[in-house]
């Protein structure tokens, strides 16, 4: 089994790279009709999660956002194994920054930061662009798999132009290793939380229920000082991407315990009702109850 799983990633690498981008999102709209139409790749987690966070669209509203989600589903997953041989220009050309200004103050005074997001569009990409279009040292977090030979040419292709990847249980480590170094920090804050974290949960009113977000997030803000800005992810059509910059605080520690959080979980929600299709619908955000 360890093998033949291994025989697969690297086959589909080699011929995923071999494909031109338009051919790309032909094979991706081919897969779509299976992982929607066929399969039903977590429908009915899709299904409440929208009709939890749109109470006021009708069945057929739904059923469009599902079917839009679902080719922006398999798009990703078909440009996060091209990731692994896009060239830096491709990179740049395709995820590209229209205000890495906004980051020259902190880069001049030589403080890290905190770069935030959610899995909005393609946050798989972030991991390359940010180390070619910024001067900071970039760190990205990420949950290592358990396949221990593809997760270390993961690492190595994600490192190819510059990031580091650090797994999320060394999360605190890596923040006392490279703070001093002006780096930003590259979290995914929206994922789902294990059961056992429930405790150290920030709740927040999040697309119309309450809502569990990992404080890890806004933890290492804190007990860092760090700035956070906001990382915006757009689709300008398929297979680019704009990113927008924005400052979410400058200073975590003058504000409330669990502001942080909120302020994140508003950004990314007014993000997410402009165009819905394109966050990760199929995850169990809402498995936990307060």
């Amino acid at each position: 089994m360890f093998y033949i799983e291994l025989f697969s990633f690297f086959l589909a690498i080699i011929l995923i790279g071999l494909i031109p981008f338009p051919i790309l999102y032909g094979l991706s709209s081919l897969f779509y009709f299976f992982v929607y139409r066929v399969f039903g790749y977590r429908k009915n987690v899709v299904l409440s999660n929208l009709q939890g966070s749109f109470p006021e669209k009708s069945s057929e509203e739904i059923k469009r956002l599902m079917s839009l989600f679902y080719i922006h589903l398999t798009d990703v997953l078909l440009e996060g194994v091209k990731a692994f041989t896009m060239s830096s220009r491709q990179v740049r050309k395709r995820h590209r920054i229209i205000n890495p200004e906004v980051l020259e103050h902190f880069y001049k005074n030589k403080q890290s930061i905190i770069g935030v997001t959610g899995h909005y569009c393609n946050w798989e990409w972030g991991s390359l662009s940010a180390s070619l279009q910024t001067p900071f040292n970039t760190v990205a977090f990420y949950m290592p798999l358990q396949n221990k030979t593809i997760d270390k040419f993961v690492r190595w292709s994600r490192s190819r132009f510059g990031t580091t990847l650090a797994s999320v249980a060394e999360t605190s480590i890596t923040f006392e290793k490279y703070n001093n170094s002006s780096t930003v920090f590259l979290m995914a804050a929206d994922q789902g939380m294990a059961s056992k974290y429930k405790s150290m949960a920030i709740w927040v009113q999040f697309l119309n229920r309450d809502t569990a977000f990992l404080h890890g997030m806004e933890k290492h803000a804190r007990n860092n000082n760090l700035p956070v800005v906001y990382v915006d992810v757009q689709r300008v059509k398929r297979g680019y991407y704009t990113v927008e910059l924005s400052v979410l605080t400058i200073n975590p520690n003058e504000l409330p315990e669990g502001k942080l959080t909120e302020m994140y979980a508003q950004k990314l929600e007014s993000i997410i009702l402009k165009k819905p299709e394109n966050w990760l619908w199929s995850h169990r955000r809402w498995k936990m109850s307060r």
